[in-house]
């Protein structure tokens, strides 16, 4: 056990997993050790496969509360933010002043919407004496208020944390991240030596490169910041590898089972509400943009990159892998009630992040293009507007960008193109079998001509024209992305073209991307 524990501490994930599956063989109910294994799967985002390891923990050892904690965390970064508030509030009646505790309740918060009580749990952690627990706290808290708008406040937040321990690789990131910060001389020397500071991590390391990258950038220094950005990559790519190869392997299917006779054959099937529209696309292509457009009509509320189309189509994935099955098996099995179950059961999932009472609302999870055939067949009168960006502006932006979570294909140029040129072949493919579904807004047209492209969104999305979707900069709303600066101000054209800058270094961008780069817009 203690070996494993070595293993996962020092980042060793493939042997600290073989060391805990031995144990595991040898004695299947060691709660450690499941325990174990599930905060190894949480470090490399299997979030579904460590929550059932710690419901498994939990039930041969129901008081087991750094397994209940563990999995309060799970749920919460799988955006089911009602179940992990229903553990962590287990363990805070237990233990009322544990600041771990209360920092997780301050983040399910948050990412339930709950903004002002979120703030008000950062504020009373701030109130306790904990050295070397400030500095996150106020990272936590400067997050929290970035996403409801309170920029200064933000900002003194972030440089608070970062008073507090200079090497703080996620507040350098965090500041870098608001788009419209700009890092003074000194800001930038204390980031290089924080590079070389022992008491840096890994994970701030690659922070720092980012940030560094983009100080760089600001000052036209292009070549340092290519290599910045792309040592910041490789580290995260180490930490979360991606399957370039199953990604076109899983668009090659749904386009040669779902077709024009396999739609056709489930018409009328499905939950008929048309409450949802969807926003897809590749991260950093404009849709938090749109998702402000949209959430400026009065009768649409934006909530946020709801998760709720992946674990569906997750649960899929693990029901047909049990029966040596495919997901677009199981998508193409499910018959009429079952279609409009899942679809009635999306509806309900998500109802708790409607806040406003608006007829409609808007679900901007970017990867559910994978799974647009699945929305099709549950939510057959659900909007989809596919969000979409010139291919080489799209896959720098993604590549400058270290994300919060997830987004494994984003941290290698080359896997970036072949992603960017699976989604675009997979839409196609959608726009052959059902003609008119998917309503899609290209970022350069928007920004050309806003108010023609902005009537066409409104109109693709049964909505009347409101005078307000073209203030949106003027939105107070919350916005939880990394857009969140740049869609309080009015449209810009600056971040066109900006893959110019390191064009010199993009040929793998440029392999990945194949025709979709001689082709787009086309």
């Amino acid at each position: 056990m203690v070996a494993a524990a070595q293993a996962l501490a020092a980042g060793r994930i493939e042997e600290a997993e073989a060391r805990i599956r031995a144990i595991l063989k040898a004695r299947p109910t060691e709660v450690a050790a499941i325990r174990m294994l599930a905060e190894l799967a949480i470090r490399i985002e299997r979030l579904p496969e460590a929550e059932a390891l710690l419901d498994r923990a939990l039930e041969l050892a129901p008081g087991f509360d750094a397994a209940r904690y563990n999995r309060a965390v799970a749920r919460h970064r799988q955006g089911r933010s009602a179940a992990a508030r229903e553990d962590i509030e287990r363990l805070l009646a237990a233990a009322p002043d544990n600041l771990g505790y209360l920092s997780t309740r301050a983040a399910i918060l948050s990412r339930a919407g709950d903004y002002d009580a979120a703030i008000a749990d950062y504020e009373r952690l701030l109130t306790h004496e904990a050295p070397g627990r400030d500095a996150r706290l106020w990272l936590s808290r400067g997050h929290a208020l970035k996403t409801v708008g309170r920029s200064a406040e933000t900002i003194a937040s972030y440089q608070r944390a970062l008073a507090l321990r200079p090497t703080l690789g996620e507040a350098w990131w965090s500041l870098a991240n608001l788009k419209t910060y700009r890092f003074t001389s000194d800001e930038t020397h204390a980031m290089q030596a924080a590079l070389t500071d022992p008491a840096a991590t890994d994970d701030d390391r690659l922070q720092l490169h980012f940030a560094l990258g983009r100080a760089m950038e600001t000052q036209d220094r292009n070549a340092e910041a290519f290599d910045h950005y792309a040592r910041g990559n490789a580290m995260r790519h180490a930490q979360l590898p991606y399957d370039a190869d199953a990604t076109s392997a899983h668009v090659a299917e749904v386009r040669a089972r779902f077709d024009a006779a396999a739609a056709a054959s489930r018409s009328g099937s499905g939950e008929p509400a048309d409450d949802p529209i969807f926003i897809v696309g590749l991260p950093r292509s404009g849709s938090t943009l749109l998702e402000q457009i949209l959430a400026s009509h009065p009768d649409v509320e934006g909530t946020m990159e709801l998760p709720d189309i992946t674990a569906i189509a997750g649960e899929l994935q693990a029901q047909a892998s049990r029966q040596g099955r495919t997901y677009v098996d199981e998508m193409l099995a499910l018959d009429q009630a079952q279609l409009s179950e899942l679809g009635r059961r999306y509806l309900a999932d998500t109802r708790p992040h409607r806040r406003l009472g608006a007829r409609r609302f808007i679900d901007k999870m970017p990867n559910n293009w994978l799974h647009v055939a699945l929305i099709h067949l549950i939510l057959p009168n659900a909007r989809i507007v596919d969000a979409r960006r010139h291919p080489l502006d799209c896959g720098v932006s993604c590549f400058v960008q270290h994300f919060a979570r997830g987004q494994a294909f984003a941290y290698d140029l080359k896997d970036i193109g072949r992603y960017y040129a699976d989604y675009v072949t997979l839409m196609a493919h959608v726009d052959e079998v059902l003609p008119g579904r998917v309503h899609r807004v290209f970022h350069e047209r928007l920004v050309a001509e806003p108010e023609a492209e902005i009537r066409a969104l409104l109109d693709a999305c049964g909505l009347d024209f409101h005078p307000g979707c073209l203030e949106f900069h003027r939105n107070a709303r919350p916005v939880r992305t990394a857009s969140a600066e740049q869609v309080r101000r009015p449209l810009s054209s600056d971040g066109i073209g900006r893959w110019r800058r390191f064009e010199p270094w993009l040929a793998p961008l440029r392999e990945g991307l194949g025709s979709a780069l001689d082709e787009y817009p086309a």
